[in-house]
C-alpha cells in the first residue's frame, strides 16, 4: 500500500507544483516539468511513492481561447519523456484529478467539449511521460440534472467522444452529493473503466447503504488484473471556526460548525489504523490522502502508525 498526497508540497520549505503565471507572461510546460522534477526528488528523499500532479501542469493547454498553448505536450516531448523516466525509476505513481469545472456529462455542449479537451491533455501528458496504466485521471460523474439515469447516459455519450488514449486513463469517483457508489458502479460497467472509492464521500452520500468493506471490495474489483487500484481517504474536519461581522459599531461573533464533507488538516491515525487493519484487511491498493496539510499530513500519519506498530506504506517496508 502506497500513501500519496495531492499537488501542493509544504515540506522542504514548500515547492511549486506547476507554472502559475498568467497567460500574458507565457507560462510554460517546461517550467512546470522543472517543478515536477524537483518534487520527484523530494518524494524520493521522504520515501513517498504516490503523488497527484497539478491538473494545470500544461498551463492553458485546454483553454478554448488560447490555442497557442494547446501543443505544449508535443513541444516539450523530450522533457516529458525525461521526467517520466525519472518517475518510473523512482517507483512513483503519478495521477491527476481535474476539478469541478471538468464536467463530461454537462447539458451544455461547450462545457462538455471543454471537459473532453482537458481529458485529452491529461492523457497526452501521461502518455508523453511513458506512464503505465496505474497513472489515471480521476473524474467525478458531474451534474445530476434530469435525474441519475439521464446524467449517467450523458456521461456515457461524453465518454464516447474521447480518444482511445483518453478513455484509457479515465477512472470515475463517487461524490458526496449526487452519485453514490452504487450509481458509479453501474456507470463503470457501461464504460468499462475502474472506480476510485472515496470513503468520506461514501459516508456523506450512500443511498444504497453499502457497508464499507463491501463498498471497498466492489470498487477494487473494477480494476483490471495487474493494475494496482487506488482509493481516496480523508478525515472530516472537526474544528469550529469563529466568524466576526461588524454590525454598526459592534462586532458580532458567531461559531460555524464544520460540514462532514470538509477535509481536516491531517488524518486521524486511530481511524486510519482501524481502516487498514479491519475494513481493508487482506486487500491490496494505494491510498491517496486528501488532507489540507498535504505531504506533512502523510508524514505525520506514517510516524503515528509506526509508533503503534503499523506499517502501511510499501516504501517504508522496503
Amino acid at each position: 500500500m502506497r500513501l500519496g498526497f495531492a499537488v501542493k508540497v509544504l515540506g522542504a520549505g514548500g515547492l511549486p507544483s506547476h507554472d502559475t503565471r498568467r497567460w500574458q507572461s507565457e507560462p510554460s510546460l517546461g517550467v512546470s516539468l522543472d517543478h515536477l522534477a524537483a518534487i520527484l526528488e523530494y518524494l524520493d528523499d521522504v520515501d513517498v511513492r504516490f503523488y497527484r500532479m497539478a491538473t494545470s501542469l500544461a498551463p492553458y493547454a485546454s483553454h478554448p481561447d488560447l490555442p497557442q498553448f494547446r501543443d505544449a505536450p508535443a513541444r516539450f516531448a523530450e522533457r516529458l519523456e525525461a521526467v517520466g523516466e525519472r518517475a518510473r525509476a523512482l517507483g512513483v505513481r503519478l495521477t491527476s484529478h481535474p476539478g469541478q469545472y471538468t464536467v463530461l456529462n454537462s447539458e451544455v455542449d461547450d462545457v462538455r467539449r471543454l471537459a473532453a479537451v482537458e481529458l485529452e491533455v491529461q492523457a497526452e501528458l501521461m502518455d508523453g511521460m511513458g506512464l503505465g496504466p496505474e497513472s489515471v485521471v480521476v473524474l467525478h460523474v458531474g451534474g445530476a440534472s434530469g435525474g441519475i439515469d439521464a446524467a449517467l447516459d450523458r456521461f456515457v455519450a461524453g465518454f464516447e467522444t474521447l480518444s482511445d488514449a483518453a478513455r484509457g486513463r479515465v477512472v470515475i469517483e463517487n461524490d458526496d452529493r449526487s452519485f453514490g457508489l452504487g450509481a458509479v458502479l453501474r456507470l463503470a460497467e457501461r464504460i468499462g473503466r475502474p472506480v476510485v472509492w472515496d470513503i468520506l464521500h461514501h459516508h456523506c452520500h450512500d443511498p444504497d447503504r453499502i457497508p464499507d468493506r463491501e463498498a471497498l471490495e466492489r470498487a477494487l474489483a473494477t480494476w483490471p488484473a495487474g493494475v494496482t487500484s487506488k482509493i481516496h481517504y480523508s478525515t472530516p474536519k472537526t474544528a469550529v471556526e469563529e466568524r466576526r461581522k461588524r454590525v454598526g459599531r459592534r462586532v458580532e461573533t458567531s461559531l460555524l460548525l464544520p460540514q462532514l464533507r470538509a477535509h481536516a488538516d491531517v488524518i486521524d491515525p486511530i481511524g486510519f489504523e482501524h481502516f487498514v487493519t479491519e475494513t481493508a484487511a487482506g486487500l491490496d491498493f494505494d491510498v491517496m490522502l486528501e488532507a489540507k496539510a498535504k505531504d506533512l499530513a502523510l508524514l505525520r500519519l506514517r510516524e503515528q502508525l509506526a509508533a503503534r506498530g503499523i506499517t502501511v506504506d510499501a516504501a517504508v517496508a522496503a
